[in-house]
């Protein structure tokens, strides 16, 4: 049997308009030998993008340096090769997103921290992981390797500091002196000190003093008792005496101070240079604080002069009072080793920052507006005054994408944002033109691709002239925020609606330009649909007879393009409709809302075809493919999904978004479409000649879902059931899925048996006479010729109901009622019937085809119980009958008697075991 409707997938094809991800950091590499400070890598969602600061643009020579991470699980560490780009090395250990990564001095070991709060240890060279360190409570923030000493110190949300010992694998001091989560760490005076920084505005200092005299006399390490988390390690002057602790034997930290920062927030990054000589530190604004670190001359010549000053101080004491006093002490504080080198103020929040020392400092900060800054400074100046060398920004925007429209030709995609429209190249994906606009909530193509029209969230219309880059008119169209653009069938003009309530039509125009004396497009308002609601969004029907008009009353109006006559209401979402499209036949419209449902509608008549459940947030966008009843919808879910309007059947998902998706296009040719995300990125799909197979599909999503649940570990939630000690004893395995699995082939069996039984009634009935029935299934003969409804009872039902999709369910309680009535396996039935009313109520009792099955089962199942229990009652009572004619006959209370016997028995056992001990 071939396939009746063929549907060709779409694979991700390409990521670009991002820059640096919001939560991703910043590191200057080295390519080919060049100068350092030149090229900076960066976290772009799932890829690695290398950007050349110098030129403004992301580094493209004859091997590619986008270093795709093809969207691994959480928790995988790649490593990649900056010759060509590959990933040859790939660790799998972590069961959340991995919070830190840092090589040792020589490059052969590899420290990762994790949101599942391990740490593990990984060998580069031999490819594996050396072990796996326990001990923090919550997120790891920062894990150093000390260069000289096989030591590690990681630092975590939970307020702790650890150090661990590398040969031995345990952690053998914990600080706790921080009272929040500590966020970064730098190591400074070749490793003798330490600088945390955590939730408040202070950056804390320690003195690290290494003892390694005993551990080197001994040739392994003492065991004690673990110290207590309350011990302050600012109180170390009750700890100077507790030197034969195993935890002073390798290295003493004391607090040497603090140093303020003027920030008032949490530290965010906190990093240093190669040579630890300036810290470069950051919170949540868009300052950056630098700090530089005195030699140990510099600091002497700081004391030095600190002591003339207090001497001059004390010798005019002494003049004054007339009497001889003591010599001055200068006493030596961290401010006079760390000192405040400048600020930095960048053009917005700060993500990520990174130092590099050549002959001068220079500093790359990734920003939040999704933009690369680099500044440079020279730190032997006395006032030093950072220069900005570098801004990256034409590879992005720096607000989110909130509108998108490919041109006629599928070679251009529009993307405009909060302050920039840019068009860009759909084959190299290189910006063509970048221009300022307002915040853009909708745009188009104007016929011919010469220009562009936005609809802005002021209420105008803004058209932009493609070759020259210029604005050519700003049109005050609207009171309110323009919601939706719509280009006319006839394509000579455009309908907008606004918040403002109102539809309003434009013609386009060309008019004279008063300043060139040449002739530019305009568009000229022709007439007005006033609504009682807010137009959310609007759109022409293919044969520009209809206009479909969504308002913030849930309800879609569509109304005669001529006349602007009522036409017809779509009722059924509960929320307001976000998205709506109508087919290239006229004949369907597709409504997509926030309440998460998808509805088709019938142009016709208004009927509702099907209601669809589509996502798991807000439906943000909806477009037919050219040509087909095919259509994709975006969602806050992060997904993008296709859907067949005919047979109302969900196709295929597209996924790799990592936040809301706003809206996506669709080439006029269908071959491509192209999304946008809270993300920052723009991602490009194209369509493949591989085809889908909906049931494959389906069995793809069933085998992603059950391996994610089963990589975080999460047990299955059952409705009424509230979480707490006790958990639910169902929970999601191997053996319960593929019993799901079996419990759909016997249901299909179940269906086809059937089937064959009726067709041979029917046979014989239309023959007159009794014909051989037809051959049994081989399943059925392999458990023994048992009939089709009892095959189903082979498999263990109440471990695997709860992973049983519901299109299932019907069936099987049709096949639950036969077993009622012929009394098989009663109490398991009951069991299995009150567990799948209980998680599937909601859909069984809005399933009208439902009700006279279940109706019948309440009364098979009520008659049926009280039958067995009428039994039971029936054989209790016998058997205590039973037992007082023995006991009357025997005069003997006979299983008081043998209870009694027993226990004698192990009376006597026991003590001739005490005795043989004792003899022992």
């Amino acid at each position: 049997m071939g396939l009746t409707k063929q549907y060709l997938r779409y694979a991700a094809s390409a990521v670009f308009g991002v820059i640096g991800s919001q939560k991703a950091n910043i590191a200057y590499v080295t390519l080919r030998g060049g100068e350092k400070g030149r090229y900076v890598a960066v976290a772009a969602c799932e890829q690695v993008f290398i950007w050349d600061v110098r030129k403004g643009e992301k580094e493209t020579s004859s091997n590619s340096y986008t270093l795709d991470l093809n969207q691994p699980p959480y928790g995988a560490v790649r490593i990649f090769s900056l010759l060509n780009g590959e990933s040859n090395v790939s660790f799998n250990g972590h069961k959340s997103a991995v919070s830190v990564i840092r090589y040792d001095k020589l490059g052969a070991r590899l420290v990762t921290g994790s949101k599942d709060t391990d740490v593990i240890v990984w060998d580069i060279i031999n490819e594996c992981g050396l072990y796996r360190l326990r001990g923090h409570k919550d997120v790891i923030s920062e894990a150093l390797f000390l260069k000289d000493k096989n030591l590690l110190v990681t630092s975590s949300k939970d307020s702790f500091v650890k150090w661990w010992d590398l040969d031995t694998q345990h952690c053998f001091k914990t600080m706790v002196g921080h009272r929040s989560e500590v966020w970064g760490m730098a190591l400074l005076n070749q490793e003798n000190r330490l600088l945390t920084g955590s939730a408040d505005s202070e950056l804390r200092a320690w003195d690290i003093n290494y003892l390694e005299e005993v551990r080197k006399n001994t040739g392994e390490p003492k065991v004690k008792k673990g110290k207590s988390l309350l011990d302050d390690d600012d109180d170390e002057d009750d700890e100077e005496g507790a030197d034969e602790s195993l935890e002073e034997r390798i290295l003493s930290c004391k607090k040497a101070g603090s140093i303020l920062r003027e920030a008032r927030d949490r530290v965010v990054s906190l990093t240093a240079d190669a040579k630890a000589r300036v810290i470069a530190c950051h919170g949540n604004d868009s300052v950056l604080e630098l700090f530089t670190v005195l030699s140990e001359e510099e600091v002497q010549k700081k004391m030095t002069k600190k002591l003339k000053k207090a001497k001059k101080k004390a010798a005019k004491a002494q003049e004054d009072a007339g009497e001889e006093a003591a010599e001055p002490v200068v006493e030596r504080m961290l401010k006079d080793e760390i000192i405040r080198l400048t600020n930095i103020k960048a053009s917005a929040k700060i993500r990520s920052c990174l130092s590099c020392a050549g002959g001068e400092l220079k500093v790359a900060l990734l920003l939040q507006n999704n933009t690369i800054e680099t500044y440079s400074l020279k730190t032997s100046d006395k006032t030093p005054a950072a220069n900005k060398t570098a801004r990256l920004t034409l590879g992005g925007h720096r607000t989110d994408v909130r509108t998108l429209a490919f041109s006629s030709d599928n070679l251009a995609v529009l993307s405009a944002s909060g302050d920039t429209v840019k068009i860009w190249n759909r084959s190299t994906l290189q910006v063509i033109r970048t221009m300022a606009c307002e915040y853009a909530l909708c745009s188009l193509f104007v016929p011919g691709d010469r220009q562009i029209i936005l609809g802005t969230k002021s209420g105008k219309l803004q058209i932009f002239e493609l070759a020259s880059g210029s604005l050519l008119e700003t049109v005050d169209a609207h009171d309110g925020a323009v919601w939706s653009l719509c280009l006319a069938p006839d394509q000579r003009g455009i309908v907008t609606g606004s918040a403002d309530k109102t539809v309003r039509f434009w013609d386009f125009e060309l008019i004279k330009d008063e300043g060139t004396g040449q002739k530019r497009l305009t568009v000229k308002h022709t007439r007005t649909l006033q609504l009682e609601e807010d137009v959310l969004c609007v759109k022409f029907s293919p044969d520009h007879r209809l206009l479909a008009v969504s308002l913030l009353d849930c309800t879609v109006k569509i109304f005669y393009t001529d006349t602007l006559k009522f036409f017809l209401s779509l009722y059924g979402h509960k929320l307001p409709v976000l998205c709506l499209d109508i087919s290239h036949d006229s004949t369907i419209i597709a409504t997509g809302s926030a309440d998460r449902n998808v509805k088709i509608w019938g142009l016709d008549f208004g009927d509702c075809h099907r209601s669809m459940f589509a996502h798991d947030d807000s439906v943000m966008f909806l477009q037919f493919v050219p040509k087909t009843h095919l259509f994709y919808t975006a969602g806050k879910d992060k997904k993008i999904k296709q859907w067949d309007a005919d047979k109302f059947e969900h196709i295929q998902t597209l996924e790799g978004h990592h936040r809301e998706v706003w809206c996506l296009t669709i080439s006029p040719n269908g071959d491509h479409i192209v999304s946008s995300s809270h993300d920052k990125s723009l991602r490009l799909w194209e369509r493949t000649r591989e085809p889908i197979i909906l049931e494959e599909e389906r069995e793809m999503e069933r085998e992603a879902e059950f391996e994610e649940s089963l990589a975080k570990g999460d047990a299955p939630v059952v409705p009424g059931e509230t979480e707490g000690e006790a958990a639910p004893a169902g929970k999601k395995t191997v053996e319960t899925v593929k019993a799901a699995e079996r419990i759909m082939e016997a249901l299909e069996l179940y269906k086809e048996e059937t089937r064959k039984m009726e067709e041979h009634r029917y046979a014989c009935a239309n023959a007159g006479k009794e014909l051989p029935p037809p051959k049994p299934n081989p399943v059925l003969v392999a458990y023994g010729n048992v009939s089709v409804s009892r095959s189903t009872m082979k498999i263990d039902l109440e471990v695997s109901l709860l992973v049983l999709p519901f299109p299932y369910i019907p069936e099987l309680l049709r096949l639950f009622s036969s077993y009622i009535k012929e009394g098989l396996e009663v109490e398991l039935v009951c069991r299995c019937l009150f567990f799948l009313l209980k998680i599937h109520f909601g859909q069984i009792s809005s399933n009208q085809m439902l009700l006279s099955v279940i109706d019948e089962l309440r009364t098979n199942t009520l008659s049926k119980v009280r039958e067995i229990r009428d039994v039971m009652g029936f054989n209790s009572a016998a058997l205590q009958f039973l037992q007082r004619e023995i006991e009357s006959k025997e005069d003997v209370m006979f299983f008081a008697e043998a209870t009694g016997q027993l226990k004698d028995k192990k009376k006597r056992r026991r003590k001739r075991e005490r005795a043989i001990l004792t003899i022992a």
